[in-house]
């Protein structure tokens, strides 16, 4: 199957195995960046209040979308607003064009007396929906049946997801080993509860007295676990990506093409695992924009869509969005980069410890010893590999003033944030 495939082709379990393996790595060389920035869009006047979305749209509409530096601008579920930057060439490219869009959608909001929120999730207003669509009312009635969790994380949280070239299939020198996929792959789900710890930023306490540094991730988390948690390390990535994606739950099954009511009710199964379905246990043939869709809702921290696109990243206050994307950059994209994360990592690698490290990234921040020691030796290889590619200056700032502000204490932004306990989310307490 390639590009030019019938969106409405039917599909069997073989075919969708072989389809979703080959396009979650879509192989050629490295060195590419996207980033996507959520933000909770807030009015100090009116706390409470969501904009709607045709009116954020409507005081950015005459900016063009794209915006002039290639960012697409959309509007998530619970009204966040979102940029996602053109593909940059380079890491600098990228975030140049980037902050340029960035900086021309907070002016443009400012003068409507309107902010980007700068934290990972929003804790004062009620989980809502501002949108109709079909396929987000769906996922909120499959998130609804297990709790709040769910509709929380869709309408009141906010990350960065950096988004970085899959890899080569090529065998690489010793010099470059790192760009193979599979290993670029397995670097990344290393790497990833350190970020998440070092980039924590949605603090909460529970109402059983249990504080969480990324209370976005742990919502998540607590939610659909064959959605969002980390596939299995294989030494075949293709392969465990598609075990993972058939072995997922369908939070939703949208009309057939040829259903003479397209607008009608989405379905929304329960229990239905797309390899089930595949079998011939859901409502229909199962079609490629059927498999489509659903690798669309499954979130694990890392997520191949033909590149990675690391997801397990707070939003940061002011510009240090700067940070993470940098920082990931460096440690994925440089060879050296790459090693010195591989080492810094070398502890968490037991398979008996890797959900452990992601709750424990999510709960504890940098508090955590063996978390706070990898992000030390990683911050510490991303500035020498950002200075030996001579990144811009203002970005090599951002990044030291982050390492010594909380890296080196031990610290994650989530704990400048006052330890409040916030009733108003009504969410389901995890801990």
């Amino acid at each position: 199957m390639n590009d030019t495939t019938p969106a409405n082709l039917l599909l069997t379990e073989t075919t969708a195995a072989a389809y979703v393996a080959a396009a979650g790595f879509r192989v050629g060389p490295v060195g590419r960046v996207g980033v996507e920035l959520e933000y909770c869009v807030r009015d100090p006047r009116k706390p409470l209040h969501r904009p709607a979305p045709a009116r954020l749209l409507g005081l950015l509409a005459h900016l063009g979308n794209p915006l002039p530096g290639g960012s697409g601008v959309t509007i998530e579920p619970g009204g966040q607003l979102e940029l996602s930057s053109a593909v940059g060439a380079s890491m600098t490219e990228c975030m140049l064009a980037l902050a340029a869009d960035l900086a021309l959608v907070r002016s443009e909001l400012a003068e409507h007396g309107l902010y980007l929120d700068g934290t990972g999730l929003d804790t004062a207003r009620r989980p809502r929906l501002v949108t109709d669509h079909p396929r987000y009312v769906a996922l909120a009635e499959y998130h609804d049946r297990a709790g709040a969790r769910g509709r929380t994380v869709m309408t009141n949280s906010a990350s960065i997801q950096v988004c970085l070239d899959a890899g080569t299939d090529e065998h690489a020198s010793e010099a470059d080993e790192w760009s193979h996929f599979a290993r670029r792959w397995w670097l990344a789900d290393a790497i990833g509860p350190v970020m998440m710890a070092a980039f924590a930023n949605s603090p909460y306490v529970t109402k059983s007295g249990r504080r969480w540094a990324s209370y976005r991730q742990g919502l998540r988390f607590a939610t659909d676990s064959t959605r969002t948690r980390a596939p299995r390390r294989s030494a075949d990535p293709r392969a465990a990506w598609a075990r993972y994606a058939l072995a997922a739950k369908v939070a939703m099954v949208a009309p057939a093409e040829d259903d003479p009511d397209p607008a009608g009710r989405w379905l929304v199964p329960t229990g239905l695992t797309m390899r089930d379905w595949l079998r011939g246990h859901g409502p229909r043939p199962v079609t490629l924009s059927d498999l489509e869709r659903h690798l669309g809702t499954l979130v694990p921290p890392v997520r191949p869509r033909g590149y990675l696109e690391l997801r397990m990243i707070d939003q940061q206050a002011g510009d240090d969005w700067v940070v993470p994307v940098a920082v990931v950059t460096a440690l994925l994209d440089d060879p050296e980069g790459a090693q010195a994360a591989a080492d810094a990592t070398e502890h968490l690698r037991s398979p008996l410890r890797r959900h452990r490290d992601w709750l424990a990234a999510a709960r504890d921040g940098l508090t955590d010893p063996a978390l706070a020691a990898a992000a030390l030796a990683c911050f510490t290889a991303a500035q020498s590999v950002l200075a030996r590619r001579g990144a811009p200056l203002p970005v090599r700032d951002a990044v030291a003033g982050f390492l010594d502000r909380y890296v080196r204490r031990g610290r994650c932004p989530a704990d400048d944030a006052p330890q409040q306990r916030d009733r108003r989310l009504g969410v389901v307490s995890t801990g």
